[in-house]
């Protein structure tokens, strides 16, 4: 048998799952995940590693402060990591609040909240222009979050919680959406954000469930809009960067990571 002129092709492994490169940590919950949805593998041009944090409800971690949370979202991160995950996310971005504790923890770059764009969609911006937050719950949404995410006190947020459909839905984890007037609280909250703050550059989806919803947003306003899909994207590319077909300078050892 000829040799393989390329040298010895060598399997490395050390995972469960591969192929998967970014985790995500979901809240225990049932209410619809529509495409678009973090928690909608559909979703993602990329496949993604699934742990659920049972206990963690919406009610729980959105208006309570994710209390008493900590310990299971380290632990399933950690189970995340052990399984293949070599980046790690949450579907809900309250969760800035363990930011710090994940990645200290979990061994591997975690992004916990849509909300750490802010920062960088601001550097972005013309000068008098600043990014606003739409958020599932602006009256939990505390300093505490957006200063864990490295958001600046003085950032214009908005909620959804005034409308009909979309945050009792998610919140109250009910199994029915009616998309269409979900729509319409989005939209009605951002036209606030916007008519509240003239100053508006750009617009940063602190929710995760409403991505879906980000393009007819950004077309009603005229704005760009971020999200946690937008986020991830960005962040998977670092963590498989794109493979442009130039050869390596040594011989490479085949490993699938």
């Amino acid at each position: 048998m000829k040799n393989d002129p390329a040298g010895p092709r060598i399997a490395r492994g050390g995972k469960s799952v591969y192929g998967a490169r970014l985790g995500i940590l979901m809240l225990e919950a049932r209410f619809p995940r529509i495409p678009g949805d973090m928690g909608n593998a559909e979703t993602w041009p990329f496949p993604v590693l699934y742990r659920v944090v049972r206990g963690a409800s919406p009610d729980l971690v959105v208006r309570r402060g994710a209390e008493g949370l900590l310990e299971a979202f380290l632990q399933a991160g950690e189970e995340l990591v052990r399984d293949g995950a070599d980046g790690l996310t949450t579907n809900c971005g309250f969760l800035s609040l363990f930011q710090a504790e994940m990645a200290a923890h979990c061994g591997v770059p975690v992004a916990t909240s849509s909300l750490m764009q802010a920062p960088f969609i601001q550097s972005l911006l013309p000068p008098g222009r600043r990014v606003g937050i739409l958020t599932v719950s602006a009256e939990t949404l505390t300093s505490e979050h957006l200063a864990k995410a490295g958001v600046a006190a003085d950032t214009p947020v908005a909620g959804t919680e005034g409308g009909r459909e979309f945050s009792r839905v998610i919140l109250n984890d009910e199994t029915e959406l009616d998309v269409g007037a979900a729509e319409a609280d989005i939209l009605e909250a951002g036209q606030r954000l916007m008519d509240e703050n003239p100053d508006l550059g750009a617009v940063l989806l602190e929710c995760t469930n409403m991505s879906p919803y980000a393009r007819v947003l950004s077309e009603h306003l005229g704005l760009p809009v971020f999200d946690i899909h937008s986020f991830m994207t960005w962040f998977h590319a670092g963590l498989k960067p794109r493979d442009f077909g130039h050869p390596g300078s040594a011989p490479k050892l085949w490993r699938e990571r």
